[in-house]
């Protein structure tokens, strides 16, 4: 019996996807998915514009820079036709809200522990795809949160998982904690089933969050996070947030840590994203005391090091205001000093949450009779 041409690409296209499926596998994925870009719910964009509208976007100005080719993929490309959505575990060994009430110690959300997950799979996806066109033809682009790519609504069209009422994806597999990179390709392959919404009633994620940035469910406002508070925001963190912060200094698990799906969850065995096993939160004196090269040093190859050191001392600081310690005031004195201007005023608040009365005084007076920066100064006068 004669198979038609158009039989023939159908069996092509479906050998394409069974062998990226498996290449992807075999490469250290955890999980891949086929979305079609035509089938693209529109309310993604809607719901994009609607965020940088009400400016839930904070100063991530870029959102709104690349809004236009950031809410649909053909936007971005438009002659790609499939989008090959992959999964990466990166689950942590324990609970990290243990870590919360440790609060001498600085706590680094579980993804920026390990390797810089874009440098990571970015390799691996680039010999993946390159295998892929070989054998199979077809133009192809590689992302990993590198280009205005809406991941996670793709990575739920592709069947990996939903957005949970966090905005995150939840995987039925992996809980909360999955790394997502796309590869488009203009390649027709056999798109996957979208994945059915399982949050149901629960709301843990929205209510645990310890600066109320759910406005509603599905809908985070940034400026309220400390993920973005932390990491994004190039400021001092609002009054109204440090002691919300307690000891976190990169980053905040809340809202994923509590997610009932992670009792599915499972302990990445990828070393190269994993947390070393020695994941043990550092004394925030130790991280306060690091200089420039210290820094660098220190979280070279990880995402911590892009916030720099200056910003990442602040939110040391603020986290060694809410130990209220009086064994750290030593280090507050110091770093009311330090060379960098978001570093002093942070030690101004830690001051104040740490030192007697009297101590906080005379450290304001000598600091004042030196300082001329004009945002440390509203620190040490508020």
């Amino acid at each position: 019996m004669l198979i038609s041409t158009s039989e023939n690409q159908r069996l092509e296209l479906s050998r394409a996807k069974a062998f990226v499926t498996a290449e992807a596998k075999a490469a250290g994925f955890d999980d891949v998915g086929v979305a079609d870009p035509a089938a693209f719910a529109e309310e993604h964009g809607t719901r994009l514009e609607a965020a940088i509208r009400e400016g839930r976007h904070g100063d991530m100005g870029w959102l709104a820079d690349t809004a236009d080719r950031r809410r649909h993929p053909n936007a971005l490309w438009g002659e790609a036709r499939t989008v090959v959505v992959l999964a990466q575990n990166y689950g942590p060994a324990h609970d990290p809200l243990v870590d919360l009430s440790r609060t001498d110690r600085g706590v680094v959300s579980v993804y920026a522990r390990g390797r810089d997950y874009h440098d990571v799979m970015k390799g691996r996806m680039k010999t993946l795809a390159q295998r892929f066109a070989s054998r199979f033809g077809g133009d192809i682009k590689v992302f990993v949160d590198t280009a205005p790519v809406m991941e996670k609504p793709l990575a739920h069209q592709a069947g990996l998982g939903w957005q949970g009422k966090h905005t995150n994806l939840v995987s039925r597999s992996f809980g909360s904690w999955v790394f997502l990179g796309a590869i488009f390709t203009t390649l027709a392959l056999p798109a996957d089933k979208p994945h059915a919404d399982r949050c149901g009633g629960c709301r843990r994620c929205l209510d645990v969050c310890p600066t109320k940035a759910f406005p509603a469910p599905y809908k985070l406002d940034a400026r309220r996070c400390l993920a973005y508070l932390t990491i994004e925001a190039k400021g001092m963190i609002p009054k109204e947030f440090r002691r919300a912060m307690g000891n976190r200094i990169f980053g905040c698990d809340d809202c994923l840590a509590v997610c009932p799906w992670n009792k599915f969850a499972k302990r990445s065995q990828d070393m190269k994203i994993a947390p070393p096993s020695s994941d043990e939160p550092a004394p925030l004196e130790e991280l306060a005391s690091l200089d420039d090269a210290a820094f660098r040093k220190r979280f070279a190859g990880t995402p911590v090091k892009r916030v720099g050191r200056e910003r990442f001392v602040r939110n040391v600081m603020v986290a060694v205001g809410n130990s209220r310690s009086p064994t750290m005031a030593t280090l507050v004195a110091q770093k009311s000093a330090d060379e960098a201007p978001q570093v002093r005023a942070a030690s101004a608040w830690a001051a104040k949450e740490i030192l007697s009365p009297a101590a906080f005084a005379a450290l304001r007076t000598a600091r004042l009779d030196k300082e001329q920066d004009p945002l440390v100064r509203r620190e040490w006068n508020a």
